[in-house]
């Protein structure tokens, strides 16, 4: 009855793709019984729960005769064989991992920030009739902004299913933000503006080894409605649709990286209907987003750090579009998913009513990620 739990991580080994074959694999290379049945369960348990990440499977240790015991030390690549891909966690993109449809996630980071941009826009306007008010505003360049996020996974295993260890899945999100001129008691404190974003995305798995360690993990398309539901002369709003892709590694010392590229078309509108006619050509029509996240100090003491870069781009010779420069830092415990969050942007579309001028945009503040 022994041999019981050795078969059946063997036998998973057996039916999983190759880049989960090399998980497993750093448990069955211990050559001791004890600790490589503790490596399994620490597998399995990483299966079970891949929102938080789990200890690094035991390394084997002799101790010398004229030596005292030492703890043993994971070797760097037995520390990022324990990380699960952040892609894969995140979109549910293997069935043994996933959560159950309708759960309500964490999107993009919930945040309180407090900002102070330039220049600020007291004038918003467009080339579109009726769409640039009459009287300036005086608005203060200090802000607060407030980002809510949230998704759910509609359906899943439409493509791939049964026995199929990969699934695909619709997920439908809802992003919020909001321009708040809270120290500006002059005008009552009013929201300057508030975006919201619906949208939903199908997503498409794969595990397809790329050079230098790099694993192609999805394919996605989807659809976004973006609008500051506000009247004229101030209504500004847009249709997308889009295809993306995603790739991630996991480094021998732990640190992760991904990278995300997005391309979108805006759907047409009536002439009379369009808000935004150039908004394209200010906001962008494609976007590359990567990360790199790492850990500093050890157990109790961990801190998780982020750094985030994303680049937008017209796609045309005018050049225009964004650059958004983001640092994320744990507070407190590393799992619990408070973060300090300080970012820099500058270009075009920080908010619709910006969409057309260009602005340099520094905000700090807590965000909420992974929750």
């Amino acid at each position: 009855m022994k041999l019981l739990p050795l078969l059946l991580p063997v036998a998973l080994l057996a039916a999983l793709p190759p880049t989960h074959a090399n998980d497993w694999l750093t448990c069955a290379g211990i050559s001791d019984g004890t600790e490589r049945l503790d490596c399994f369960d620490q597998k399995a348990k990483q299966f079970a729960n891949p929102v938080q990440l789990q200890s690094p499977p035991p390394v084997p240790y002799t101790v010398p005769a004229t030596a005292s015991p030492e703890p043993p030390v994971a070797s760097a690549a037995q520390r990022a064989e324990a990380q699960p891909s952040e892609i894969t966690r995140f979109w549910d993109l293997e069935h043994a991992t996933a959560r159950d449809n309708f759960e309500l996630r964490a999107y993009r980071p919930v945040s309180l920030s407090v900002v102070g941009g330039h220049p600020v826009n007291t004038l918003p306007d467009s080339p579109a009739p009726g769409r640039t008010p009459s009287e300036a505003r005086p608005y203060q360049p200090g802000e607060v902004k407030i980002n809510l996020s949230v998704r759910t996974k509609v359906a899943s295993g439409l493509l791939r299913g049964g026995d199929d260890p990969l699934r695909d899945s619709i997920w439908f999100g809802y992003t919020q933000q909001s321009y708040w001129q809270l120290f500006n008691g002059e005008i009552s404190r009013p929201f300057r503006n508030t975006d919201h974003e619906p949208d939903l995305t199908y997503v498409f798995p794969h595990f397809i080894a790329l050079p230098g360690g790099w694993t192609y993990r999805l394919s996605a398309a989807g659809v976004v409605h973006q609008s500051n539901g506000q009247s004229l002369p101030l209504s500004r709003s847009w249709n997308r649709a889009f295809v993306m892709g995603a790739a991630d590694k996991i480094a021998d010392n732990g640190d992760r990286f991904t990278l995300q590229a997005r391309v979108w078309r805006r759907m047409d509108e009536k002439p009379d209907k369009d808000d935004n006619p150039d908004i394209s050509d200010f906001v962008g029509r494609g976007e590359i987003v990567g990360r790199w996240s790492f850990d500093s100090g050890v157990g109790t003491d961990k801190t998780l750090h982020t750094l985030g870069l994303a680049l937008r781009h017209s796609l045309r010779s005018s050049g225009r579009g964004s650059a958004r420069l983001d640092y994320l830092r744990s507070i407190g415990r590393a799992d619990t998913g408070l973060r300090f969050h300080a970012q820099l942007f500058s270009g075009y579309g920080d908010s619709l009513i910006d969409y057309n001028r260009r602005r340099t945009v520094f905000t700090a503040g807590l965000s909420l990620v992974d929750w």
